[in-house]
């Protein structure tokens, strides 16, 4: 909402120092807590914490008791019927991702699912198989149990057929993936999924995109490509299909290029008329019975030696406990997807929780995820998370708890025990060309790369090279190097920061960048510098040297030269080649200072200059006797703005020490305003305050510390010959009334050995 155009508005209060203000306004005294009261609170138990412990682990019984039955649960019937078909096709198709046999991929659709229906905060997201997450399980599959050669020396492989050992891998995959969650998720630290920016998920995700791309080119074409794993995966994944070329299957081609035209033209149809059709056309079901019923009845396999679902068993496989020799060879691998399952499931179920004005809660959603995978690793299930797809079809479709994602766990329970035979003449085509089109949404975000560079360009490096690593050094690295960019890009962006100087816009008391507007004043003799961030060990030699260069001058060089000075006008004058009249110190001829003198006493240098045995006063800003050049100082006051600085740490404040003085020495009033609280009260916890550092050196306010110098220096406060006044010579007013001067207002009467301000 745009201000009306003509307002002011006008405070009359006094001129605070932090000093002042902090003796006016009397702070209240909070109780803080020790680790003891910490620890005693922790193990109360009392009725109240029973029950939100309760409900905090089974948030179900939160929903229930207000679910309406009358208006929600024909909806949650329509959505979990609508899912569940859904949910079907996609565990026969992200299976193949994971280089396991189709029926597996059900079960993620399943178990999971019950789970997540007691222990999960999120009321609209679909639970089951993810194709990142799927293709991140099948790199361990295939690297444990290769299409050719033996497989890996593990003590549970004796006996079972190639398709059995690689379900025994992701089942275990799958367990340990559950115990990294459910771990994280009782430790409280869901907040880990904070440092995978929008940016860096978007790139892993267009990796993983291109990743499943390749990896289904082998079905679309009926080739028999070997798994390949580790750096480089994807690009011998291409070379063995390109130098396989030649052996197409042309019917596998055929269906699969019909499949893909049609539910992409459907699809396009969906979201252009989604207001208008109750439920979006299941087309990915339809064709996938269209094709069924075809290869059925013009028998696929044996004519055109297609590669199809085969034998589906009926019913489920008895629990089976992991190995924990694959826990030992996987756990590098897993974790990382134990963070891309929750950080994926997280940010859709946040999307959807705004969408429908509920909470949902990081730390139970991670309870929730690990419990599941856990309890579908027992039962031989593929890693579960969320599908984006999925899930719109769960919302889209009217679903409003996770009743819908219970049914449709019901629906596919249903092919599992008795209809899963009728999928058994399904080409992998088919399969590969659903989930190849379904890939459209994670390859089109590939348009966000000129949109950041314009805008953003560290956040555009994060997506490139967390792209390209994914792609070419596969995805567990490549998260793991797009992770590190990215917080290398957070210390830069802290660690050089965009330092500014400060200037009044006339006839107002707001202080901004000098060089991003016209009309503004800066009186002379005076520098405002902002910095924006934390002073920390990396950034404080950076602040530094931008301080310097926003002053135009090195005030060690200079405290150097005068120190320098005063050793040869001492000396001059022990010799009598200098003498001392009204008019000051005369000279009596003699050499210019050079830099060399004195060499051997250089740390004497640094400290601050001796005036007890000088008869008169330098002023450093005339001409010196004896040919002495000493460079002048063009200010008299530094204003330093601490409103962004959030922290500073013990090194930092060593720094800053050290610069506060050299300015100090050299006859320059520091002045530090808007310092947070916190940091006021570290400087002083740190004993950061001394002779020269002193406390009244803080003012609450910008405004209020230019109005101090002001004051303290009237001839400071010049009137340009074409714009009027900004600060009344006599009053040094307040706010601005709009026609370029400042309101009036009383001074505070100053306290005996007190600055005056």
């Amino acid at each position: 909402m745009q201000p009306a155009a003509g307002k002011h508005y006008v405070v009359s209060r006094p001129l605070y120092s932090e000093d002042t203000f902090q003796e006016e306004h009397k702070r209240t005294t909070r109780k803080r807590k020790t680790l003891r009261n910490h620890i005693k609170q922790y193990f109360t138990c009392d009725c109240n914490r029973v029950k939100n412990a309760a409900l905090s682990l089974l948030p179900i019984i939160g929903w229930i008791k207000i679910y309406r039955v009358k208006e929600w649960l024909l909806n949650d019937i329509v959505s979990g019927v609508s899912t569940g078909l859904v949910a079907v096709l996609q565990g026969l198709a992200y299976s193949l991702l994971a280089s396991i046999p189709p029926w597996y991929g059900l079960f993620a659709a399943f178990f999971p699912v019950i789970t997540y229906f007691f222990l999960g905060t999120s009321r609209h997201i679909s639970v089951g198989a993810f194709p990142v997450l799927s293709l991140m399980v099948g790199t361990v599959v295939t690297r444990l149990v290769p299409d050719d050669g033996p497989p890996a020396n593990i003590t549970g492989f004796e006996g079972l057929t190639m398709d059995e050992q690689r379900a025994m891998v992701a089942a275990s995959v799958t367990f340990l993936m559950g115990i990294f969650q459910l771990g994280m998720g009782l430790l409280q630290v869901g907040f880990i999924v904070m440092y995978l920016s929008d940016t860096l998920v978007s790139g892993f995700t267009t990796a993983a995109a291109v990743h499943i791309l390749v990896s289904q080119l082998k079905f679309v074409f009926g080739l028999t490509v070997p798994g390949f794993s580790g750096p480089l995966s994807l690009i011998y994944t291409l070379e063995s299909i390109f130098t396989q070329i030649t052996k197409t299957n042309i019917c596998d081609l055929v269906t699969a290029i019909v499949v893909m035209v049609v539910v992409f033209i459907v699809k396009e149809l969906n979201d252009r008329y989604k207001s208008k059709l109750p439920v979006p056309i299941p087309i990915e079901v339809i064709m996938t019975v269209i094709a069924c019923g075809i290869s059925y009845a013009v028998n696929f396999k044996e004519k055109y030696n297609v590669d199809i679902v085969g034998k589906i068993p009926s019913g489920f496989e008895p629990p089976t406990a992991p190995s924990l020799q694959i826990f030992q060879m996987t756990a590098l691998d897993t974790f990382p997807m134990a963070i891309v399952g929750f950080a994926v499931a997280f940010s859709v179920a946040k999307v959807y929780a705004v969408k429908h004005d509920y909470l949902i809660d990081g730390n139970q959603e991670l309870i929730a995820f690990g419990a599941s995978n856990i309890f579908g690793g027992t039962f031989k299930s593929l890693a579960a998370s969320t599908a984006l797809s999925r899930s719109a079809v769960q919302e889209s479709t009217g679903g409003k708890t996770q009743i819908a994602g219970l049914l449709s766990a019901i629906i596919v329970m249903i092919v599992i025990l008795a209809v899963g035979f009728l999928l058994e003449p399904l080409q992998k085509s088919v399969l590969g060309a659903v989930v190849v089109i379904n890939l459209k949404g994670m390859l089109m975000q590939v348009r966000e790369v000129p949109y950041l560079w314009r805008k953003d360009r560290p956040d555009c490096v994060v997506w490139l090279v967390t792209c390209v690593a994914s792609i070419l050094l596969g995805l567990d690295l490549g998260l793991g190097v797009g992770l590190g960019v990215e917080l290398l890009t957070v210390v830069f962006r802290a660690q050089f920061p965009r330092c500014s100087v400060l200037a009044n816009i006339k006839g107002t008391d707001i202080y901004r960048d000098r060089k991003d507007y016209l009309s503004i004043y800066e009186p002379e003799g005076v520098k405002i510098f902002r910095i924006p961030s934390p002073i920390f060990f990396a950034n404080i030699e950076f602040f530094r040297g931008k301080l310097v260069e926003a002053v135009g001058f090195n005030p060690l060089r200079i405290l150097r030269k005068r120190n320098k000075a005063l050793r040869k006008i001492k000396k001059l004058l022990k010799k009598g080649e200098l003498q001392v009249t009204a008019k000051g110190l005369l000279p009596s001829g003699s050499s210019p200072i050079v830099e060399s003198e004195d060499e051997s006493k250089m740390e004497d240098l640094d400290l601050p200059s001796d005036y007890s045995e000088l008869p008169v006063q330098v002023n450093w800003n005339s001409q010196l006797p004896a040919n002495i050049c000493v460079p002048q100082v063009p200010i008299h006051s530094l204003v330093l703005d601490f409103a962004a600085v959030s922290f500073v740490d013990m090194s930092a404040m060593k720094g800053l020490k050290g610069a506060l003085k050299e300015f100090i020495r050299v006859d320059v009033n520091i002045y530090i305003v808007a310092c947070d609280l916190y940091v006021y009260e570290k400087l002083h916890s740190c004993k950061f305050f001394d002779d020269e550092i002193q406390t009244s050196m803080f003012f609450l306010t910008l405004h209020d510390a230019m109005l101090h110098i002001l004051e303290r220096h009237p001839d400071t406060n010049k009137v340009d010959s074409v714009s009027e006044k900004v600060f009344s010579d006599e009053k040094f007013d307040s706010l601005s009334n709009g026609r370029g001067s400042l309101r009036s207002r009383e001074r505070t009467q100053d306290k005996p050995g007190e600055t005056k301000f």
